[in-house]
């Protein structure tokens, strides 16, 4: 435990987180939204720094970032707790056991440990991940500093609701991120996630002005966010504030937690997503949580070849060289392809 960074003393012991937008007023001997940052005597306090509960060495492609130093490895890692209550999380059981069972667990790791073991398996880079990184904020960014010393690279996983300042503040060691745009949908995100598309949508451009590599995924949910006009908005808004060079993933949701009455997502959706992605002008839409499609693989989006192929989170092929295209030379967007 020590002081939570970026808050605002009030009057009678009262503090204002301004980590994340939903900037939570919280009154002494009490938690904000993310269950894990406690007001003790007027002093807001953050509960797990150097207590990861999850830890593990995963390929980058499962984050999934796709043109973030393709097929090497991150050094994986999360604490408890969660600033969204999605209804459909799938790491529920770390994400909401501060709110839902009044427990943080985890192992105490410095985040000079955590860089030696990144180090030591040969990761390319640190994920902050599993749960949600703005969080454990004061954790991460220590543990990031220490990583690009070490020449390390770091990126987020993210719902993307961290606030300017802070974002600001780490960008010097943050190099990438994927970033969830659940839905475009202000009452989806109410409804589902307990949270703000404008928030969100705020955070994203933050990123892309601020120059950090991005990608943005969407999880399809039958009948809550499959619209064709629903995906055509996310890839224009991709298209306009973004980029075109920014990728966009389309994943498939599984029935988890409190969503359990809604189905898998047809194939067809996904292809169908990816459909309106690319005819939007976007240059690089993948389909997600389903294997064995060329909806995996990178193209050139000058000549359509696809250069590097994937099933699941390994390359099968790859074709670029030095950042081009083997086949006709183009340029590819991303860092470290």
């Amino acid at each position: 435990m020590r002081e939570a960074s970026f808050y605002e003393k009030l009057e009678d012991r009262k503090v204002q987180c301004r980590l994340c937008r939903h900037h939570c007023i919280i009154q002494e001997s009490k938690r904000g939204i993310c269950g894990v940052r406690e007001n003790r005597d007027g002093v807001l306090h953050t509960l797990v720094y150097g207590l990861p509960c999850s830890y593990h060495i995963d390929p980058i492609e499962k984050k999934p970032l796709f043109h973030f130093f393709p097929g090497s490895r991150a050094f994986s890692i999360a604490t408890a707790g969660c600033n969204f209550q999605c209804l459909h999380c799938q790491n529920h059981d770390i994400s909401q056991m501060p709110r839902n069972e009044n427990r943080i667990p985890g192992e105490e790791m410095t985040p000079a440990e955590v860089v030696k073991l990144a180090g030591e398996s040969g990761c390319k880079s640190i994920s902050y991940t599993y749960t949600e990184p703005t969080i454990f904020y004061e954790y991460a960014f220590d543990t990031a500093k220490l990583a690009r010393e070490k020449g390390i690279y770091n990126n987020f996983v993210t719902n993307g609701y961290i606030e300017e300042e802070p974002l600001k503040t780490i960008k010097p060691f943050l190099d990438g991120a994927n970033i969830d745009l659940k839905s475009f949908n202000k009452e989806f995100y109410r409804k589902i996630c307990k949270a703000e598309l404008s928030g969100v949508l705020a955070t994203i451009r933050t990123y892309k002005a601020l120059g950090i590599w991005i990608e943005i995924t969407t999880l399809i949910i039958p009948g809550h966010n499959d619209s064709d006009e629903e995906l055509r908005e996310i890839a224009r808004f991709i298209k306009n504030d973004l980029g075109v060079e920014t990728p966009w993933h389309v994943s498939a949701f599984y029935p988890t937690y409190r969503l359990l009455d809604t189905g898998r997502t047809p194939p067809k959706t996904l292809r169908r997503a990816r459909e309106i992605g690319l005819d939007e002008g976007l240059r690089y839409v993948y389909e997600g949580n389903i294997h064995g499609s060329d909806g995996e693989y990178t193209h050139c989006y000058h000549c359509r070849k696809p250069i590097i192929k994937r099933y699941g989170f390994t390359i099968t092929d790859y074709n670029i060289k030095d950042g081009t295209c083997r086949y006709c030379g183009t340029t590819i967007d991303g860092i470290g392809l």
